[in-house]
Parts: C-alpha cells; sequence; structure tokens
C-alpha cells in the first residue's frame, strides 16, 4: 500500500477546495492511502512516511502562503536526504498570476531532491481588490476537475509502480 500526503494551507477556502477534489480523485484509486493534511498541522514523520507529495497553497503577494514556508522549514531537516527521488505535485490558488509561487515550492522540492511529476495546476481567481482578495473563494467545477485529475493521475502513478 502506498501513501500520497496532500499538505494545504487555506485562509479563503480556495486552495482548501483544491486540496479536497486532489483528495477526491486520489481516493479512486484502492491501493494508495491519501491523508489530507494543513500545513501547520504537518510534521517530519508525515513527509518521510509517504511515498509521495501534493502540495496546495494560495499565491500571497506573489509568493506561497507563509504558512505553507514555515512547513517546508520546520519539516526540511527531518526529510533531507531521506526522501529523494519522491514524486511531488504542486497546485496554487492565485489572485493573478501564479508562477512565482510554483517557483518558491519547486526551488524547495529541489533541495529536498524530489521529482516533479506533473504540471503545476493554477487556479486564478482574479482577486485583486482588498474585498476580493480577502473574500471567500469558490472554485469552479472545471478548475476543480482540473485538480481531481491530479490526484487521480499521482493515485494511480503510484499504485502502478511508475514513480
Amino acid at each position: 500500500m502506498k501513501t500520497l500526503l496532500i499538505v494545504f494551507h487555506t485562509k479563503t477556502g480556495g486552495a482548501q477546495q483544491m486540496a479536497q477534489a486532489v483528495q477526491r480523485g486520489a481516493s479512486t484509486e484502492p491501493e494508495v492511502t491519501v491523508h489530507l493534511v494543513r500545513a501547520a498541522d504537518a510534521q517530519g514523520d508525515d513527509i518521510l512516511h509517504a511515498d509521495a507529495y501534493i502540495f496546495v497553497t494560495p499565491e500571497n503577494l506573489a509568493s506561497m502562503a507563509g504558512v505553507m514556508k514555515d512547513f517546508f522549514d520546520r519539516t526540511y531537516y527531518a526529510a533531507l536526504d531521506r526522501i529523494a527521488g519522491r514524486p511531488y505535485a504542486t497546485l496554487v490558488c492565485a489572485g493573478s498570476d501564479g508562477t512565482n509561487a510554483v517557483r518558491q515550492v519547486a526551488r524547495i522540492c529541489t533541495g529536498w531532491r524530489l521529482k516533479a511529476v506533473c504540471e503545476p495546476v493554477i487556479v486564478c481567481t482574479h482577486a485583486q481588490t482588498p474585498e476580493a482578495i480577502l473574500a471567500p473563494k469558490t472554485i469552479g467545477e472545471e478548475e476543480l476537475h482540473r485538480c481531481e485529475e491530479t490526484g487521480a493521475a499521482m493515485a494511480a502513478g503510484l499504485a502502478l509502480g511508475i514513480f
């Protein structure tokens, strides 16, 4: 049995909806156990006991969320040189662009020597005013379907031993 760890942070609900969609997609694979964990609660043992990872973060000021960065900081040394080669994917709930948040996650994962196995998913909410940025988000069905597909693909790859 393989384990997929989905680590996420959310403040306005968008990234959580995306992470839950990933979980739904991945849960269709009976040979994979799926753990959905908030970044604030994730620990080094969570990283060490997983076979693959999906990181879901909002974009904050053109960066990954600070809580997500804190997760990577807290677990970095527990994971270093112990998870090399494991697969990962990144999803970003962005207000505008999201590419810098993707780049930041990729740099950390490069340091951990993880292997990106699919293109990042960026869902753009176009929230640009203070009111829109702070408002609860609703992610559309088409975008949630993309997230589900990412989860399903990662779980299938794990189950088949592709990665």
